[in-house]
């Protein structure tokens, strides 16, 4: 017990001391505050690196320290996970350093902390687009980087998120019934992401969504697009022919044609 009490005391006091240190080496000149500010990042101590970074830099601008300071305090936030604070200011230094042998890792942590920040697929999607722009603008100006490999899987990532959120968003429409906007959505998504991995279910979805956007329609717009429908379908057919949905799409198909040939007769057998 005496012993947990002498360490427990013992890391007050280191505490304390550390504590005054510090508040000393910020009420000192801008050479202390900029040594102390590398020596508290070398520690891995990113939250009073940052103060310190944070005050000095403004008084060392235009010398070659502000270079060094201004990358640093860039890694504070990222290290804090500050993300957005860091990819602006990661973006800042290369702006502001183009010719530093920092400048391609400083514009690689921008893509980083975007990438790092950027939302899952059910909220929005603006981060995910602004990295993806970034990742691309990166790949671009680095064709040989070292950072390549990483950045071209960030890229696949982030393209799958954004593919992923266009499939449930045009699946919630068809979910809440807003079958006309669901055609619409798969329609876009398809175009959007022709390779998708959920290319199949979208179209199949989308055939499902014309079929009860046709049959909701009044009767003068319903030849039109029951005909679509059944051009969907066939080409439905002919990108899947092994289609776990083959059956639901032939009956769909069949009872659009029955609906263009008897006009009446499928709305008077609904849900049959």
């Amino acid at each position: 017990m005496k012993i947990s009490k002498i360490l427990f005391y013992t890391f007050i006091c280191l505490l304390a001391c550390s504590s005054c240190k510090f508040q000393r080496i910020r009420k000192g000149d801008a050479k202390e505050k900029y040594d102390g500010a590398i020596r508290y990042y070398d520690k891995h101590d990113y939250y009073r690196a940052g103060l310190l970074f944070e005050e000095v830099l403004p008084l060392i601008r235009g010398t070659k320290e502000y270079e060094i300071a201004s990358f640093y305090y860039a890694y504070c936030h990222f290290h804090q996970n500050q993300l957005s604070l860091a990819a602006s200011y990661f973006q800042k230094f290369y702006e502001n350093f183009r010719a530093s042998k920092y400048a391609e890792e400083a514009r690689y942590m921008h893509v980083k902390a975007l990438y790092k920040d950027a939302a899952p697929s059910n909220l929005d999607q603006t981060n995910t687009i602004d990295a993806i722009n970034a990742t691309q603008s990166y790949l671009n100006a680095y064709a040989n980087s070292t950072y390549m490999e990483e950045c071209s899987k960030i890229l696949q990532q982030l393209r799958a998120t954004l593919e992923k959120k266009g499939y449930e968003n045009a699946r919630l429409y068809y979910k809440i019934g807003y079958f006309q906007a669901a055609v619409v959505a798969f329609a876009n998504f398809r175009r959007e992401f022709p390779d998708s991995q959920y290319a199949e279910d979208a179209l199949y979805l989308s055939i499902e969504s014309q079929y009860k956007f046709a049959k909701q329609s009044i009767e003068k717009k319903q030849p039109e697009r029951y005909k679509t429908l059944v051009k969907i379908g066939e080409d439905f057919n002919d990108r899947y022919p092994e289609s776990k949905y083959k059956r639901t799409i032939k009956n769909y198909i069949d009872r659009s044609n029955n609906a263009l040939t008897t006009p009446n007769k499928l709305n008077a057998t609904a849900g049959k």
